[in-house]
């Protein structure tokens, strides 16, 4: 997602959106982020999910949140 989303905001969105909010990346693709305890899981298109293992990374184009699998695109 372009801009900067800090786990924060990510997680007022998943409340706010009744336990998902859907995120859609820079190339178009949508990912699903949701809670699972105090852990933000997000889940490519294909259902491959990814536990956010580090938050808040400011950096100057960003925020980079660490993840500890590869999410995939979707084919097709």
């Amino acid at each position: 997602m372009a801009g900067r989303l800090s786990a924060a905001d990510l997680i007022s969105q998943i409340n706010a959106g009744g336990g998902t909010a859907t995120l859609t990346t820079v190339q178009g693709q949508a990912l699903t982020a949701s809670l699972s305890g105090a852990n933000v899981i997000i889940t490519d298109a294909a259902g491959g999910r990814s536990t956010v293992s580090t938050a808040d990374l400011m950096q100057s184009n960003g925020v980079i949140h660490v993840i500890d699998t590869v999410l995939m695109p979707a084919q097709g």
